[in-house]
């Protein structure tokens, strides 16, 4: 069994900063890309920035240069780092992990999500 557990989201003003970390646990072998998502009340869940195991990066238009993934391998463990927060990104942000569990089989994972509230 594999887990994925989401924190650090909360309320903040705009313009301030946020960092969330997810941590994944339980029957892992190998974990290759990790990733947060976002998604609002009746809408699709949308990419916001991913990481490879090799550390490359790819993130959505809307959030380049603001956000900033990373990730500690030896920890199984991804970072956001949100900055310059807009009222806009107040959305429930979810962890995602592309592994490899110990049985050898591969799985996407997602965390419950963690709400990120921006105030104007």
């Amino acid at each position: 069994q594999v887990q994925l557990v989401e924190s650090g989201g909360g309320l903040v003003q705009a313009g301030g900063s946020l960092r969330l970390s997810c941590d994944a646990s339980g029957s892992i072998f190998s974990i290759n890309a990790m990733g947060w998502y976002r998604q609002a009340p009746g809408k699709q869940r949308e990419l916001v920035a991913a990481i490879t195991s090799g550390g490359s990066t790819n993130y959505a238009d809307s959030v380049t240069g603001r956000f900033t993934i990373s990730r500690d391998n030896a920890k199984n463990t991804v970072y956001l780092q949100m900055n310059r927060l807009k009222p806009e990104d107040k959305e429930v942000y979810y962890c995602n992990a592309d592994l490899v569990t110990s049985g050898y089989s591969y799985r996407i994972y997602w965390g419950k999500g963690t709400l990120v509230t921006v105030s104007s």
